[in-house]
Order: structure tokens, then C-alpha cells, then sequence
């Protein structure tokens, strides 16, 4: 009897989520008929496109940041990307080398669309090339999704519905306007689209035909994704004439505290501090007389760099500051045969997303301003940790670390 309770309880425990997401699914349905439809219909979207686009879509339970019908938004205890984990790990050997090598062929095989996209944005070529071979190892790997299922599964159940309606609302305009080939709305796990994974409303927005056929095909054509991505960056305020940063040594005088975009000076206060180029070559004097900004992704546990505004015209395209270095470094390794960062990535991280967001819980009790407790160490909450140090008397380090969870609790 016993052994027959126990299977009856087993059984509950499973199928009660299963009728519980079929339940969530019959709320979907409803959901795209009641709501997305006719927001759809207003946009020019005809009835037909728009059941081609959900004909076989169902809610993908396997997505990121999901708010299911009746539940509230968690932190996620586990970190999904290495960006927010140990930041060294961005930076792969495979992925460096391997964005590198192919980006040179892609230089001397575009040079030509690659020079004219140039004069026309102001972007060099080699940062356009950084950003082609990060999103889709120019043009070489796989788009796993659905981005109508995508798409629809976070604007219905994300922690960012609004955000992902419309970008759903834009897909299906896509679809109407029949800019994609046929079979080609796939997307990434967040819904971008084609070689230069464009969000639908940045194809909308920016997508650029390259090749003068009139279209711009940033699925099949590289010399249309070359220009979206040259329109994309110049378009949100890439300034010619300038470059991305530069690896530096910051002196121990020099606190990891002054870290971020909202502290930025010229380049030459920063080397009046003593901040020099870790090549020992001076920085070119336009760039002396220009804003620059300390960056340090890993806190004082990884190399440091002085950005300029065109570094955050990158993180524009990915908010990450790893993803914005990685682009720079690549480009600078296509182009100029840099070799790796001088100063080593140590081993740090490893905490969950729920540990660090617990710590920026703590650091807004006491009145710091870390961007959000939401687990990702960005640029604010590093150096509040730092802040938080030397309020202390420690030396600042600018990086949660695992000693630091019995005293940052909320």
C-alpha cells in the first residue's frame, strides 16, 4: 500500500507541471489572438502572415529570465554566460584565434565593400569585422531558433515583456515586408536575427544594402551585413578618427573605484595619474585631448584599459563590457597583429548570480548604487565593492568575491 502511495504522489508531482504548462499554453494561444493580432493588424501585418509566423510555435520552456502566468521573477541562481562568471573565460583561445584568422580572410576578400562602408560611417573596417565574427562567426554558425517562437515566448512570459513585444510586433513586419528568404526567421536564444544578429527592430531601423541590389539581405548577402553593421555603429555615435582604448597599467595610487563612462576625463589627466600604455608607447595626442574612461572588467584581478566613447558606441550593440573588449581586441588583432593582453585574467568567479545579486542587495542598503541587483557584476556594482572596501580599510579589488558573502548580506 505504501509502495502505491508513494508512485500516486510521484505521478502528481510530475503531471501537475505538465497540466499546469498546457494550461499556460491554451493562455498563449489566446494571448497572440486577443493581443498580438491586432496590435499586428494596425502595423500592416495581414492575417496570413501572421498565422504562417505562429503556425507551429509553442511556448519554448527552455528560454532564459521566463515569468510563467502566476509566478514572480527570480534571480537565476546559475550564471549562463561566462561574461558573468570569470571574465578570462570570454576570451577563449579557440574564440580569439579563431575570429582572428577568419577575420583576416574576410579582410582581404571585402576589402573593397569593407574601405567603402568605411568613408561612408566613419567605422573601421576591422571593428566591423570584430562584430561579424562575435555574432555568427562571420556568417558561419548555426541559428538554432525559432525567432517567432522565441520571440513570442519572452514578449508572453520574460522579465522584459514589453521589451520583447515589440521586437515580436517588428519580426512580423519583417515577415510582412518579405525582407527574409524563405526559412530564414531563425534566431538567436534573445531573438536576433540574420549574420549580424540584428534585434527586428535594428533591421528595421539599420540594415544597409551593401551590394546595390536595392535589399538589404543581411541572411545571405556579407556585403549588406558589413554595411547594416558600418550603418549600426556610426548611426549610434561612432566617432571617426578615434579608436576603441587601449590596454593600460593603472598604479596602485590609482583607485579600481573610478572606474565607469560617468567618470571620465581627458586621456591626458588619466596619465597624469600615472596610467600608461602597457606597449609603453604614448598615446597618440588627438586621443590625449579627447575623454577616455577607466575599464576594469575583472576588477583589479585582470587587465585595465582606458576606453574611449566609441567603446560604449560597441557595448551599444551588446550591453557588455566583455563583448565591447573582445570586438576591440579582435579588430586591433585583424588589423594590427596585436598579440594577447599583457596583464593575465586571474581565476575569479565562480559565484552564483544569486551570491552577487545578495552582495548588491546589501551594497543598496548601505547606499551604493550598483546598477541593479540582478547578479551581473557590471561596472557599478564593481566599484561599489571597491568603495565598500576602502570604507573598511581594505585595499579595493572592485570584484565580488566568495570572502565577501558573510559580510555582504542584506
Amino acid at each position: 500500500m505504501l509502495r502505491i502511495l508513494t508512485l500516486i504522489l510521484a505521478f502528481a508531482a510530475t503531471a501537475a507541471p505538465a497540466q499546469d504548462r498546457a494550461a499556460v499554453e491554451r493562455q498563449f494561444r489566446a494571448w497572440l489572438q486577443d493581443e498580438i493580432l491586432p496590435q499586428a493588424r494596425r502595423l500592416g501585418v495581414s492575417p496570413q502572415t501572421f498565422d504562417a509566423a505562429f503556425a507551429d510555435v509553442s511556448l519554448n520552456w527552455d528560454l532564459p529570465d521566463l515569468v510563467p502566468p502566476g509566478t514572480e521573477a527570480q534571480v537565476p541562481q546559475r550564471q549562463r554566460q561566462a561574461e558573468f562568471g570569470a571574465p578570462g573565460r570570454y576570451f577563449n583561445r579557440g574564440s580569439v584565434d579563431g575570429a582572428t584568422r577568419v577575420g583576416r580572410q574576410m579582410a582581404g576578400r571585402h576589402a573593397a565593400t569593407l574601405a567603402s562602408v568605411e568613408r561612408q560611417t566613419g567605422v573601421p573596417g576591422h571593428i566591423v569585422l570584430g562584430i561579424w565574427g562575435r555574432e555568427s562567426g562571420y556568417g558561419q554558425v548555426s541559428i538554432p531558433h525559432d525567432a517567432f517562437e522565441v520571440l513570442g515566448t519572452k514578449a508572453f512570459m520574460s522579465t522584459r515583456s514589453d521589451y520583447f513585444t515589440a521586437e515580436l510586433l517588428a519580426a512580423l513586419r519583417i515577415a510582412e515586408a518579405g525582407h527574409a528568404p524563405p526559412g530564414a526567421m531563425r534566431s538567436s536564444w534573445a531573438g536576433a536575427l540574420g549574420q549580424p544578429q540584428f534585434m527586428p527592430s535594428s533591421f528595421l531601423d539599420y540594415a544597409a544594402d551593401g551590394d546595390g541590389d536595392g535589399r538589404a539581405d543581411i541572411w545571405r548577402s556579407e556585403a549588406d551585413t558589413i554595411a547594416s553593421i558600418g550603418n549600426y555603429l556610426a548611426r549610434h555615435g561612432w566617432i571617426a578618427g578615434r579608436d576603441w582604448g587601449f590596454e593600460v597599467r593603472v598604479p596602485p595610487s590609482v583607485s579600481c573605484t573610478l572606474e565607469g563612462p560617468d567618470q571620465a576625463r581627458p586621456i591626458a589627466d588619466w596619465t597624469a595619474m600615472g596610467i600608461e600604455r602597457v606597449s609603453g608607447r604614448p598615446f597618440p595626442d588627438h586621443e590625449l585631448r579627447g575623454p577616455g574612461s577607466l575599464l576594469m572588467p575583472a576588477g583589479r584581478h585582470g587587465p585595465a584599459f582606458i576606453v574611449t566613447p566609441n567603446f560604449y558606441v560597441l557595448k551599444d550593440y551588446n550591453m557588455s563590457d566583455l563583448y565591447a573588449l573582445f570586438v576591440g581586441h579582435v579588430g586591433d588583432r585583424i588589423a594590427y597583429g596585436v598579440g594577447d593582453f599583457s596583464a593575465n585574467w586571474d581565476e575569479v568567479g565562480g559565484l552564483y548570480r544569486s551570491d552577487v545579486a545578495q552582495m548588491q542587495r546589501a551594497l543598496q542598503a548601505m547606499g551604493h548604487h550598483v546598477g541593479g541587483a540582478d547578479g551581473l557584476a557590471g561596472f557599478k556594482t564593481r566599484r561599489s565593492i571597491g568603495r565598500w572596501q576602502e570604507a573598511r580599510g581594505a585595499p579595493a579589488t572592485c570584484f565580488p568575491e566568495a570572502s565577501m558573502k558573510a559580510a555582504l548580506r542584506p
